[in-house]
């Protein structure tokens, strides 16, 4: 298995950062053909994702439709006061698993990797497993 990180640099409250590319040159670099990459975000304010990147429109609406659905103004008891972005991040998700094959990631044609980040801007890190098959 070969690990590593990389850093992801938000700049909005919420946003999501296509990360195929970066992922796809770690894979590249570790010099894997065929397996399973794990990729795992250790942030609880924060998810992953795989869908549409052609449309840049999809990520907008994505996070529209989060801030409709999870109540930004509730009267939450959290101190910290960004309750909204933990539950947007449980729902995304922490994890992904992404099959690759002759060093590429096996995602459909419009799919791409997406770190979501709903508490930003901040810096985060990005887990990333490869675990080669035989």
């Amino acid at each position: 298995m070969k690990s590593g990180s990389c850093i992801v640099k938000t700049t909005k409250v919420m946003e999501l950062i296509d990360i195929t590319a970066l992922l796809a040159k770690e894979l590249a670099a570790n010099e894997c053909s065929n397996g399973l990459c794990m990729v795992y975000n250790p942030h609880t304010t924060a998810g992953l994702t795989i869908n549409e990147g052609a449309d840049p429109a999809v990520q907008a609406d994505i996070i529209a439709g989060f801030r409709e659905f999870v109540p930004l103004h509730h009267p939450f008891m959290h101190r910290e006061g960004n309750s909204p972005a933990h539950m947007m991040a449980s729902l995304m998700g922490a994890s992904l698993n992404i099959a690759y094959k002759n060093g590429r990631f096996q995602l459909g044609t419009w799919q791409k990797v997406f770190f979501c980040e709903f508490d930003g801007p901040r810096t985060r890190n990005v887990h990333y497993h490869f675990i080669e098959s035989l």
